[in-house]
């Protein structure tokens, strides 16, 4: 009897914190708005306002070259609009899964 050996494999958990914002060469009208209403309100140092997103998850996998190449397809395809919008991204790692 033959006895296969296993093979370990290491599952990292990782938290992606994804910024998105408009292209710079896009009009903000929320922005402007935002701006018009904080001058309004006395904050006269302020000179210009960009909105964008912020979006947050973990997911796993085996390493953190994976990971980035997931979230970066994630931003591409689905989290950002690449025509009108830029996208940026930190990774952290969470947790180390191994299993056999």
């Amino acid at each position: 009897m033959r006895l296969l050996a296993r093979k370990t494999v290491s599952q990292q958990t990782y938290k992606a914190q994804i910024y998105v914002t408009l292209r710079p060469s896009v009009l903000d009208p929320a922005g402007t708005a935002v701006a018009s209403g904080l001058q309004q309100q006395g904050y006269t140092g302020v000179e210009a306002v960009r909105i964008g997103k912020y979006i947050q998850l973990t997911l796993t996998t085996d390493t953190e070259a994976s990971a980035r190449e997931q979230v970066d397809r994630m931003c591409h395809q689905l989290l950002a609009n690449p025509v009108i919008e830029n996208y940026s991204f930190e990774l952290q790692q969470l947790a180390t899964t191994v299993g056999g």
